[in-house]
């Protein structure tokens, strides 16, 4: 029996053919063939996570950042999707008022890096605490517990960047 001439049978998936392949295979409309070739890629993908675009080499103006009010201050977001080299990398920069804190000390798989734009931070890092001002640059290990406090008299700014790599391990359960 020549299987290339063969009866296509209906049960068989078009997007994972046998060998030999039948003729139909060959004869499918282009349609088909891409279904086939994108459907194993977005069915694995939940309906709420969209697959984020790569971020490319861009200029960001700051008087074009949205501003959006937040209980301590505001945040301007910068971008959170993934790069040519890291799983993920998300920026924003928040600004908050005097005697305030973001968010309680915390710590998360990712690392991050903040870089103060205006403002003095007492900075505490694994228990360890000190100040920073404008200009300042400190870094958060993975999993490290960190926090802050604008202990300045205006507002403190920063930029914070945050990096998932492959290496970058899985975030704990919640309880």
């Amino acid at each position: 029996m020549d299987v290339f001439n063969e009866q296509h049978d209906s049960s068989i998936d078009p997007c994972q053919p046998k060998l030999p392949l039948p003729l139909p295979f060959f004869t499918m409309k282009i349609p088909t063939l891409i279904w086939c070739l994108v459907t194993p890629v977005t069915l694995n993908l939940n309906a709420a996570e969209q697959p984020k675009l790569v971020t490319k080499s861009t200029v960001i103006d700051w008087t074009n950042l949205a501003v959006k009010p937040t209980k301590t201050g505001e945040r301007r977001e910068l971008f959170d999707a993934p790069t040519l080299t890291l799983n993920n990398f998300e920026g924003h920069v928040t600004t908050i008022r005097p005697g305030e804190v973001p968010h309680p000390p915390h710590r998360h798989p990712d690392e991050e890096m903040i870089l103060i734009k205006e403002g003095t931070l007492e900075v505490s890092i694994n228990g360890e605490t000190k100040r920073a001002s404008a200009g300042s640059i400190f870094f958060y290990a993975s999993n490290d517990l960190h926090g802050m406090r604008n202990v300045g008299t205006t507002l403190a700014t920063y930029y914070v960047f945050r990096f998932v790599t492959a290496k970058t391990p899985a975030p704990a359960p919640r309880p």
